[in-house]
């Protein structure tokens, strides 16, 4: 096997050996260009090597690997090498006279070379830095020690543990942030949120102290914070800056993970997403091998323009055999997000999913594999994908169930449209994850855990089936809230449409006692659930005025899009910070926001741009004196000039009996749009007496766009109408207009009801549980039910 290499080996020593065989072996092995010299000279010199020239074969070996790409590295020949061999158990005589850094540094590279954790070489390096590392180890050779250890996966191991007590006695004393760094992600596992605090300020501390941080350590440190599931926007914020200022040094894998862990911790940097968009455009015709396309693929996907999305989807066919489970999750996610239209692709990617599937008997890759199958246009499962679902439930945690009880919801959607039915071994298993999920919430005994579990559960089977029990174990964990995770439980609370008082009320009192702990980016989560649910704190000034003191030196540095959220939520609730509004609606803010928006997803963007606009028409309602001007006349009449659609059952049954309370179908209006363009479902004139009064010819059809009727698109309403007259409008209230568990009208809809009255309206909100209820079941309640409203108790 080596006979050639040998010839060549020997030309090369006959030419070399004359010039070398002066110089001392370490000089000489630190001259060498190729691996095949280096074992020449341990050949050479096995009977003499000391521990030094042995650190320095491995050394040298190790560098001219690091040297190669990715495709030309052949670390698996280099340890199968007969001279490798020879340094190996030379090595074994030499561990006792290696000092501590050639100790550590020769297990390192040995591990690199792919020699088994069970290899006596290294259990022997292993034991002997157990035994030095207490008294001897400084931070540099300790976090190289800890790194040998976890590419063992000795993360939960006692010498792990070790390791890390010695951090914690040691952490005032460290000052090299790029050791600590390392230490950082490798107990990670291990530490109590007491000590991951004391990290993250000594983390904080030494990088403002370092004139020009690397990127290794801004990437350390937002691995370390996704490890720990610990959203630290201070330390986000400053990573993020270190990779904007060196994103032409960053590769694909840097791009890759660094997506990932912002999109785990919820940070979103606009910035960031412009750059590393362009870097990976740069990268689409160097990456043609399947491991490094996949990561191309997702991270540059959902930010990617037409062109590029054909570019790199054109790829993926050829490639998909050689991907993981994980991975064809991941190219799953990104094609549905993208739209991607291909038969022949979805088909053979449903296959290879369902041969993983047959043979799997982990519980997350399962729960993968049938999720990635659930988003496919055929979702359907066959019994023996079934049983292994059933085979793992009991090993689940929410995350997990839900994730299966999502897959079954879409299996059981797609058979009752394609046909027809709903079997029930699909019943069965519902029942089961119902089941095994409330088990799983009455056992919870910590906050934070909990929140781990239920942050990501999707909407349809939670809203059914969770709510109740989730919100009862929050309650029952209450006293657990702090300034850590109050904004998580709040963004939590946002997504479940309960209305909770004593949670509402225990995360206003959080907020107020420790605002000083709790960073500006999380002050939108945290308003959130008041504005959706319409609730105001016995405090309220109180906490709404301690939250804007959190952001008023952070205005001009906020994220565009969180700033418009966050100034409608706080218009819902009544609430208008002139420092805030004043940022918004400022040339150069929207100017950013503008820019902003071309790379935002579709329905991000068009969310974003009715958010400024409903903001817009708040302000200009609510607070005239700001002078605010109106500048969304233009895009109302472009969204409004489309087809409304039909009425549904309630609403044509209300605008009929509507008709024959008032005298007639001309005295009633439907699909009314406002001054400002709120939508009004149907609309009336009374004049002075209460008498209805006829709308004429220009009545809106039912179903076709809604029109305005007045010369002025922002006059008040009353202003057009006779001396007396009023205006009414009526609104139908559904489920979604209301808290989950209790008939409290949520915020968007308060809202409505303040700006149509101040516009002159007189609104009646018709909620479904009256319209709908046993004392309105028969016409003559109804018809009666609308005369009490429009004319007042008694008349007709």
């Amino acid at each position: 096997m080596f006979r050639l290499r040998t010839l060549c080996a020997f030309s090369w020593r006959e030419f070399q050996f004359r010039s070398f065989s002066c110089e001392p072996l370490i000089i000489q092995m630190n001259k060498c260009t190729d691996q095949e010299q280096i074992f020449d000279l341990i050949e050479r010199n096995k009977e003499t090597l000391s521990e030094k020239q042995v650190e320095c074969a491995f050394n040298n070996l190790w560098q001219l690997q690091k040297q190669k790409t990715s495709l030309l590295k052949n670390v698996e020949y280099v340890g199968d090498h007969p001279q490798f061999l020879t340094l190996h158990n030379l090595t074994t005589n030499k561990i006792k006279l290696m000092n501590d850094d050639t100790l550590v540094n020769v297990l390192y590279i040995t591990q690199q070379f792919a020699v088994k954790a069970h290899d006596p070489l290294i259990q022997a390096l292993v034991t002997e830095a157990w035994k030095r590392m207490e008294s001897r180890f400084d931070i540099k050779v300790l976090s190289t020690f800890s790194t040998c250890l976890a590419d063992q996966r000795l993360y939960f191991s006692p010498l792990m543990g070790k390791i890390a007590d010695i951090v914690n006695r040691n952490l005032e004393t460290i000052q090299d942030l790029r050791s600590l760094c390392v230490l950082m992600v490798n107990i990670s596992s291990l530490i109590s949120q007491h000590f991951q605090e004391q990290l993250v300020n000594k983390t904080e501390l030494l990088f403002d102290n370092m004139s020009s941080p690397e990127v290794d350590i801004a990437k350390r440190i937002v691995q370390f914070l996704q490890n720990v599931k610990f959203r630290y926007y201070p330390l986000l914020e400053r990573c993020n800056k270190v990779f904007l200022d060196n994103m032409n040094h960053l590769d694909l894998d840097s791009v890759s993970k660094i997506f990932d862990g912002y999109q785990f911790l919820q940070f979103y940097s606009f910035e960031f997403v412009i750059v590393a968009k362009r870097r990976l455009t740069e990268m689409i015709p160097l990456f043609d091998n399947p491991a490094s396309f996949v990561k191309l693929f997702v991270a540059l996907g959902p930010v990617a323009g037409p062109e590029e999305k054909k570019q790199i989807a054109s790829v993926l066919y050829k490639h998909l055999d050689n991907y993981k489970p994980v991975e064809l999750l991941k190219i799953t996610q990104a094609l549905i997000f993208l739209h991607f239209q291909s038969k022949a692709l979805f088909v053979k990617l449903r296959e290879l999913l369902l041969s993983y599937l047959k043979v799997s008997v982990i519980p997350s890759e399962i729960s993968i594999l049938v999720y990635a199958i659930s988003m496919l246009p055929s979702p359907h499962l066959d019994e023996a994908s079934v049983s292994r679902i059933e085979a793992v439930l009991p090993q689940c945690n929410l995350y997990g169930l839900n994730d299966f009880a999502t897959s079954v919801l879409r299996w059981i959607q797609y058979d009752h449209m394609h046909m027809n039915s709903i079997t029930g071994k699909q019943l069965k298993l519902l029942q089961k994850l119902d089941h095994y999920s409330h088990q799983r919430l009455q056992q919870s005994n910590n906050l934070d855990l909990l929140w781990e579990e239920v942050k990501s559960l999707k909407e349809d089977w939670f809203r059914e089936s969770l709510v109740e029990e989730t919100i009862a174990a929050l309650h029952r964990l209450m006293d657990g809230m702090n300034c850590m995770n109050v904004s998580k439980i709040a963004s939590f609370i946002s997504r479940t449409n309960y209305l909770s008082t004593l949670l509402l009320d225990k995360i206003a009192s959080v907020v107020i006692e420790q605002i000083e702990k709790i960073h500006p980016f999380s002050i939108l989560a945290i308003i959130l659930p008041f504005s959706i649910l319409n609730y105001d704190p016995p405090q309220r000034n109180e906490f709404l005025g301690t939250c804007m003191q959190c952001l008023n030196s952070h205005l001009g540095t906020l994220d565009p899009v969180m700033l418009v959220f966050l100034g409608f939520s706080l218009a819902t609730l009544e609430y208008f910070p002139e420092n805030l509004l004043k940022t918004i609606f400022n040339i150069k803010f929207l100017a950013r926001l503008d820019s902003q928006l071309e790379i935002l997803p579709s329905s991000l963007r068009s969310r974003v741009q009715f958010r400024l606009m409903e903001l817009n028409r708040a302000v200009r309602l609510e607070c005239p004196e700001f002078q605010i001007p109106w500048f969304h006349e233009h895009f109302c009449q472009q969204h409004y000039n489309k087809d409304t659609g039909s009425m549904n059952g309630a609403q044509l049954q209300i605008y009929k009996m509507l008709a024959e309370v008032l005298g007639g179908i001309n005295c009633v209006k439907a699909s009314v749009l406002s001054p400002y363009y709120h939508t009004v479902d149907f609309e009336c004139i009374l004049d002075k007496r209460k008498k209805p009064l006829p709308y004429g010819s220009h009545n809106i059809t039912l179903g076709k766009p809604p029109g305005m009727y007045w010369e002025s698109n922002t006059q008040i309403v009353g202003s057009s109408l006779p001396p007396g007259a009023e205006r009414i409008a009526f609104e139908f209230l559904d489920s979604k207009a209301f808290c989950r568990n209790v008939p409290h009208i949520k915020g968007k809809s308060a809202m409505k009801k303040r700006h149509l009255e101040i516009l002159g309206y007189h609104v009646i909100q018709i909620p479904h549980f009256e319209w709908n209820s046993m004392a309105l079941s028969k016409k003559d309640a109804r018809l009666d039910y609308l005369r009490e409203h429009i004319f007042g108790a008694g008349k007709s």
